[in-house]
């Protein structure tokens, strides 16, 4: 059931979430219909202006208790991802950890969430005036999240949002809701006013729609696809937006790399969660000295990798979140084959299982190269100058994240300089990421930035004051 106000609600069609790995029903869910989503921003306006009055210490306060507890719960949060996402447990403890400082970064934020003096009198007409800038709540923020980090994602958009002292209706992914039910009741133990967030469950053309379109909601912020998210840009209004968009991200391995040190890191990067991961490593540029003993290794890496069960300690890649996915993604690895490239390891599919590939000189317009994957796919390229290898990082309409490794640091910072991403991972792989840090993407991949510091600031707006002495 979806929670309004933290009391089960929905008379919506029933759905059924099952494990991506062997199709089991892990639980039935009750949908919401367009007005019960409605009511829920009747709810949130409610909840608006009691996070308003709240102090920041009490903000900061609830937001670490639920840190803390969902520490005490992390077998349970990952229990519930495995089932729902199908991530390995091992990758489950480690979004459950994340979604724990994610929490408590926040917390800190919602202290030191501050405004500025403006100094009136540095203009001519100022004189005898002062003058500071406040930070407010924006009021109500929608935040609509994907599949593959339900918890972490949800807990990127709903704890800065509370910081800042707003109301949150959040719209998980119909696939996923399960943490995000459990999220919310935990927020609630910690003390936090029911009427402050609501989770409703339903499709996202008819319960996100009515959320996105209507016009009390002052943010929506989302994370999923590239036309989705121009579908919400366009149908929201004069709302504030933030779009976290997807990527086909590159690493470069310049000439002076060593492989045989990279490529455990890179191959983690390509197939992590069955490679459903925004900024997972998908495209590989590498020095034409070095292109062939790299796929060498990355074959060999990628076929010692042990796919099946996610909730078997020794997997290391599980399910593809539908049968469909799996289907699409094969096909991709496959049209890239049947137009020159080599498919060196993997492609292979069982169910929603598919063997990480390893593909070798695809064409620049075969789909595993220009579009996003997101599936355990590295594709291989090579280049020979510098600059060759910035151009083809930089043409793609995406722009979220890109490694780059090299022993020259010239190099890396001419790198960091002309490579057209939200962020540029020097001697790493795009996937890095630490949940304080500023992340999001330019061109297709989105707009606004997530990370604690950074959101509640999106998530607030300046209010500015100022005083006229006496005459």
């Amino acid at each position: 059931m979806s929670l309004v106000e933290g009391r089960e609600t929905g008379s919506g069609p029933l759905i059924s979430v099952r494990s991506p790995y062997d199709g089991a029903q892990v639980a039935e869910v009750r949908t919401v219909t367009v007005e019960e989503a409605q009511g829920a921003l009747d709810v949130a306006e409610r909840g608006a202006a009691v996070m308003e009055q709240m102090s920041r210490f009490d903000r900061a306060r609830i937001l670490r208790k639920t840190a803390e507890l969902i520490e005490a719960r992390a077998d349970e949060f990952a229990a519930t991802l495995v089932s729902e996402v199908g991530k390995t447990i091992r990758e489950a403890r480690g979004e459950v950890a994340r979604a724990v400082q994610t929490f408590v970064v926040s917390s800190e934020e919602a202290r030191r969430l501050v405004g500025e003096i403006v100094p009136f009198d540095g203009a001519p007409t100022g004189s005898g005036r002062f003058g500071f800038a406040l930070r407010v709540p924006l009021g109500i923020v929608v935040a609509i999240t994907p599949f593959n980090f339900p918890l972490n994602l949800a807990a990127h958009k709903v704890a800065p949002a509370l910081a800042a002292g707003n109301a949150v209706v959040l719209k998980p992914a119909s696939a996923t809701p399960l943490a995000d039910l459990m999220l919310a009741r935990t927020l609630y133990e910690a003390g936090l006013p029911p009427e402050a967030l609501s989770v409703v469950i339903g499709s996202g053309s008819s319960v996100g729609a009515a959320l996105v379109e209507d016009a009390r909601p002052n943010m929506v912020t989302f994370t999923g696809s590239a036309d989705v998210g121009r579908s919400i840009q366009r149908s929201a209004g004069l709302k504030r937006t933030a779009m976290e968009l997807g990527s086909n991200s590159a690493v470069v391995l310049t000439a002076s790399t060593n492989i045989e040190g990279v490529v455990d890191r890179v191959a983690r990067g390509a197939f992590a969660l069955a490679g459903q991961v925004c900024i997972s490593v998908q495209r590989v540029l590498v020095h034409a000295s070095l292109v062939e003993s790299f796929v060498a290794a990355a074959a060999a890496r990628a076929a010692s990798l042990v796919v099946g069960d996610p909730r078997d300690e020794r997997t290391d890649v599980g399910p593809m979140i539908t049968e469909s996915e799996a289907i699409r993604a094969v096909g991709w690895i496959e049209e890239a084959g049947n137009a020159g490239a080599e498919v060196v390891v993997g492609g292979t599919r069982n169910g929603t299982l598919v063997g990480p590939a390893v593909v070798a000189g695809p064409k620049e317009s075969a789909s595993l190269w220009c579009e996003e994957a997101f599936a355990p796919v590295m594709a291989v390229r090579s280049f020979e100058t510098f600059d060759e290898a910035i151009e083809a990082v930089n043409r793609s309409r995406f722009g979220l994240q890109v490694g780059f490794y090299s022993e020259r640091w010239d190099e890396a910072l001419e790198a960091a300089r002309r490579i057209r991403a939200g962020g540029v991972m020097i001697n790493d792989v795009p996937t890095f990421r630490v949940d304080l840090m500023p992340y999001g993407g330019e061109k297709e991949s989105g707009l606004g930035r997530e990370g604690p510091a950074f959101a509640v600031r999106e998530m607030s707006d300046l209010r500015t004051v100022g005083f006229r002495g006496s005459e």
